[in-house]
């Protein structure tokens, strides 16, 4: 359970001062731009290879954000055209770190007792000539990809994968190339599709949800819709008996009190007998770590 400090929720930016660069850490290049759309800082990562640059919370290894949790929100935009990375190492209730990666230059899931690596399939517009969806090769963004809210449930990404009881998050390692706006910590499920004055009337927070913090939220212009304008993903899934083995819109189920349009191009991802297997002997692999006590800063 996140200490009282985190309730109800941590903007990891703001909470670590990234602006200032004590706390964090940055490789390559790394720059503040403000961002027309969203009408605010977001940080671009960019490099020919995604190691090549990256902003790293917190600053060194031996360091833990020890943020408690349950999902974490990453507001961000992979470049048009490229690939990028990201790594979280997150701690298990038994001191064990394991590393959650997404990547869209990963062709397909693999996963060991301490890494998991997920590719990441970015949204495409649909062509009206076609009515297909654009893609570009090999995974790379498509030119018109959209801000995306990643909601990653890490509770359940670490129960349904490797059988283990989520801690904290320890570190996250946003490599290159991408745009960043902002990192969130919370144990409420965020619908960034709903106004307050919607979840005031629903009563949305009493069924396990919440409108997005405003100063998390991507800005709507009036008379237009958030899904209209962006993509959410909740992963894994509401309800999922079954992990999908790659992160996309299409594995995503609706928050508490809001549709999210499914995309009708791509269809849900089901495992392979490869990927179950591998699955079935994580079970049987140990590989405990040291970590750190929770880093105060």
């Amino acid at each position: 359970v996140p200490a009282a400090w985190q309730r109800p929720y941590v903007n990891v930016f703001k909470h670590f001062r990234v602006e200032e660069w004590k706390r964090s850490a940055r490789e390559g290049d790394v720059a503040a731009l403000t961002d027309a759309r969203l009408k605010g800082t977001v940080y671009r990562i960019r490099g020919s290879v995604p190691t090549s640059s990256y902003l790293q919370l917190p600053r060194t290894g031996t360091q833990s954000l020890g943020l408690a949790g349950r999902y974490l929100y990453v507001l961000f935009r992979p470049l048009p055209r490229k690939h990028f990375l990201v790594h979280l190492d997150v701690v298990t209730e038994e001191d064990q770190v394991v590393r959650i990666s997404f990547s869209n230059l990963f062709k397909e899931f693999k996963s060991t007792a301490t890494w998991l690596q997920f590719p990441f399939v970015c949204g495409a517009a649909r062509d009206p000539a076609s009515g297909t969806a654009r893609r570009d090769p090999a995974g790379a963004a498509p030119p018109d990809v959209r801000w995306t809210c990643l909601a990653l449930d890490l509770r359940a990404i670490l129960s349904l994968y490797l059988s283990r009881r989520y801690g904290h998050l320890k570190s996250v390692k946003l490599c290159s190339n991408l745009l960043v706006k902002n990192l969130c910590t919370s144990d409420l499920l965020f619908d960034p599709g709903v106004t307050f004055s919607k979840a005031r009337q629903g009563d949305l927070a009493c069924r396990g949800g919440a409108p997005m913090p405003r100063e998390m939220a991507f800005p709507v212009p009036k008379g237009e819709k958030w899904h209209d304008l962006y993509d959410y993903i909740r992963f894994p899934s509401e309800g999922s008996q079954l992990p999908c083995d790659s992160i996309q819109k299409s594995c995503s189920g609706p928050a508490a009190g809001g549709q999210v349009p499914e995309d009708p191009v791509r269809q849900p991802v089901t495992l392979t007998k490869a990927v179950r297997d591998r699955l079935s002997l994580v079970h049987q692999i140990t590989s405990p770590k040291a970590v750190s006590a929770p880093w105060r800063g």
